[in-house]
């Protein structure tokens, strides 16, 4: 058992942090505030490699191991965790459901521009009725000579505006549950696809969450990954894995919690000595180191496990439910470090508290994930 990073691992921390420092970090308080998407800042990160980072570099990606991609991610989400949303979905849940599941078809024409960042992707699976009963489908396609013909709404998705392709989950054979539904990659430029308005969100406002519309949107036969049926399994696998990258967003919040709480505690002189002086201080700041280094043990034990072929999907669950609880917990300890400062957007660690909240939610909640693990231990 090797605790250490390759040296190759060393190298992606540091280049992801360094970009992290000098292309994310200026701005990203205007960018929350007036919901402005990265588009030059993710151009700069296609550019490096971290929008295909898992992809097999015969179809666009850089071919590395999942413990590399949580490493960037968590430097990427230290700073700006709107810019880690978007990396995430684009890596764990469209690149890896393509490189997976698509044929060499889908692969060359879908793949490989989303892999080398050329375009963006987005995964569609809740539908308004839905909530976390993901099964609960009204979307629906019908076979029409050599098209589906695709109809319903999906919300909740993630970079739906910005994106040029989409993976939809959609129902082909009704009154059969979880085995009627099937996955498509959809264009968005087809007639009869359209997205709603951004929501307003309580934080990682500087990504964007819109429904998508699909009335009577024609999707030919070859955009059907898999057969027809595969679908839940399709997002179950897929899901699994994309919770290693929002537990690697939720431990990129918490450590950039850390970090500001120690600057501020070594600055801050209160009764003729730094706050970090005081008991109180250090006991909050030591809970926050263990439990951070907790959930970054938890994050490498389910990537490596996956990068192996093992069965990971319940260590996927207990380190995002434990990271994004972690996440919560010290962004709200920051705030609470940095007293009244902390409590306005000037200082921009109220941003973290919002940002934290939503890597208890997105796929899957932490009532969820403990639902996951303990059908685990339990079978």
């Amino acid at each position: 058992m090797d605790f250490n990073l390759t040296s190759e691992q060393q190298l992606i921390k540091q280049t992801a942090a360094e970009f992290s420092k000098e292309e994310l970090l200026h701005g990203v308080v205007d960018r929350d505030k007036n919901k402005i998407w990265p588009k030059d800042q993710i151009s700069k990160m296609a550019n490096l490699g971290f929008m295909g980072m898992m992809v097999e570099e015969k179809w666009g990606g850089s071919g590395l191991d999942t413990i590399s991609y949580c490493i960037a991610m968590e430097e990427i989400s230290k700073v700006d965790a709107s810019a880690g949303v978007i990396m995430s979905v684009n890596n764990s849940l469209v690149c890896y459901l393509l490189n997976k599941y698509g044929n060499d078809f889908i692969k060359k024409k879908y793949l490989a521009p989303l892999a080398q960042g050329n375009k963006l992707g987005a995964f569609s699976l809740s539908e308004p009725q839905s909530g976390s009963d993901a099964s609960n489908m009204k979307t629906y396609a019908r076979i029409d000579g050599g098209h589906y013909i695709l109809s319903g709404t999906k919300n909740w998705v993630t970079n739906g505006i910005h994106c040029d392709s989409v993976i939809v989950f959609a129902l082909t054979e009704k009154n059969i549950g979880h085995k009627g539904i099937s996955c498509f990659i959809v264009d968005k430029s087809i007639e009869g696809f359209s997205t709603g308005k951004p929501e307003e969100k309580l934080g990682i406002r500087s990504s964007d969450t819109c429904e998508l519309y699909f009335d009577n949107v024609r999707v030919p036969k070859e955009n059907l990954i898999g057969k027809e049926g595969d679908g839940f399994k399709i997002a179950l696998s897929t899901l699994d894995g994309g919770r290693i990258g929002i537990a690697s967003q939720a431990l990129g919040i918490a450590q950039a919690a850390l970090d500001a709480s120690i600057r501020y505690s070594k600055e801050r002189v209160q009764f003729n000595k730094p706050i970090s002086a005081n008991q109180g201080i250090q006991f909050k700041l030591a809970d926050m180191a263990m439990e951070i280094e907790a959930s970054r043990l938890l994050i490498y034990k389910a990537a490596l496990a996956k990068d192996k072929g093992e069965d990971y999907g319940h260590m996927a669950s207990m380190a995002k439910v434990f990271a994004s609880e972690v996440a919560m917990k010290s962004s709200t300890q920051c705030v609470q470090i940095h007293g009244g400062y902390g409590y306005i957007k000037e200082t921009g660690v109220e941003r973290l508290m919002r940002d934290a909240k939503i890597t208890q939610i997105y796929e899957g909640t932490s009532e969820i994930q403990r639902v996951v693990i303990a059908r685990e231990l339990l079978k």
